[in-house]
């Protein structure tokens, strides 16, 4: 399976670029292509440090907070040892869901070209998978009243359980492990926020395509890069992570409400079946929307339409064009269907042409445009 060049938000060719406008819209590469290299530069060393200060620089005396003052009984909030536990909790919660990232293909279980030498070479650092192999805390229950983490286990397609993982050699690393490093980061930086369930879906298409690079210098830089590419899209879509923003103008509800009036304006007969049934919006669109189709679709065809999702201007409204065109797309069989037919048929979308959706949505979106003006 291969996605190579189907991404233009972050797909380089051997050429250099391909459509940048899309890369520019996040934010990853000024519009100025000159001054990519300081660029790059600039962001590539920011992530070392980030992984000496976050990860390094506190193991290479031992693999603890050692503070003479300080002690795992500790209560003060301050303590280090407090700092440590807590960070095991996100950890363990980001390590539960990466491991299992893309469970169709084998791609995350195995070994990276280019493993953090920091790290993996280093034999007074023990990677993130072993401090959690290590970690004798439980955080089964994580909440996000405690670490800005929620189970949305009921909202995300279970999946089947992963295969065994690939065994590595010394100094290796999977992907998987990659990814994991790149999002405990991420929690790190952005504790407002923290790790929050759903963002692993996120940030692995992106991952994948970096990685999958047909570029060598860029694969290298895969990691780095797509630290940047994920902190940029979640700059975007972080309000439909928090609980607390869900029925604000930028928060998920909202963007339910948006795609059930579109759905009444254009097929009012659908909408008020869908409403007569009870099927509610949450049951299906919540996931759609915070995942950003990442789940529902096989990662090429995600791929595609992150695509044209990423080179509009306009880029969460086509969202929701996408997903009414998914409604459409079933509406003979949920015009017939009960709640229960309808839920399941709703939350396992059928294979279709994903061409035909993302054409389906421009047009859409395009007839209300002229009808606007008009």
């Amino acid at each position: 399976m291969t996605c190579r060049g189907s991404w233009s938000l972050i797909v380089l060719t051997h050429g250099g670029f391909a459509n940048s406008a899309s890369k520019l819209l996040l934010g990853f590469l000024p519009a100025n292509r000159s001054e990519w290299p300081a660029v790059l530069a600039k962001q590539r060393s920011l992530y070392e440090q980030f992984v000496d200060d976050m990860i390094v620089s506190n193991q290479e005396g031992g693999t603890s907070p050692t503070e003479p003052d300080d002690h795992p009984l500790s209560v003060n909030p301050s303590s280090r040892w407090q700092a440590y536990f807590r960070d095991n909790e996100v950890l363990l919660q980001i390590d539960k869901d990466v491991r299992r990232l893309c469970p169709d293909m084998c791609f995350f279980q195995r070994p990276t070209e280019h493993p953090c030498v920091r790290i993996a070479a280093n034999p007074r650092v023990q990677g993130l998978r072993e401090r959690v192999q290590r970690s004798m805390l439980r955080a089964a229950n994580v909440t996000r009243s405690r670490q800005g983490i929620t189970n949305i286990s009921a909202c995300v397609r279970s999946r089947p359980a992963h295969e065994p993982l690939e065994q590595l050699g010394e100094g290796q690393e999977a992907h998987w492990e990659v990814v994991e490093r790149i999002l405990f980061l991420y929690a790190k930086l952005n504790p407002g926020l923290g790790y929050v369930q759903g963002m692993n879906e996120i940030i692995g298409p992106i991952y994948y395509t970096l990685v999958s690079d047909p570029n060598p210098e860029w694969r290298k830089y895969a990691e780095a890069d797509c630290f940047f590419c994920f902190t940029s899209l979640m700059s975007e879509i972080r309000d439909f992570f928090i609980k607390t923003l869900d029925e604000s103008s930028s928060g998920i509800g909202a963007m339910m409400e948006r795609l059930m009036q579109l759905l009444r304006r254009r097929d009012d007969r659908l909408y008020g079946h869908l409403k007569q049934l009870q099927v509610e919006p949450q049951y299906y669109s919540f996931r759609w929307i915070m995942l950003l189709l990442s789940q529902d679709f096989p990662l090429p065809d995600v791929l595609r339409i992150w695509d044209s999702l990423f080179a509009d201007p306009q880029r969460f409204t086509f969202l929701i064009y996408i997903c009414y065109a998914m409604l459409s797309k079933l509406r003979d069989k949920l015009m017939m269907g009960d709640f229960p037919s309808n839920i399941k048929l709703l939350q396992n979308f059928p294979d279709v042409d994903v061409s035909e959706l993302i054409s389906q949505a421009l047009s859409a979106q395009q007839e209300d445009l002229t009808l606007s003006f008009s």
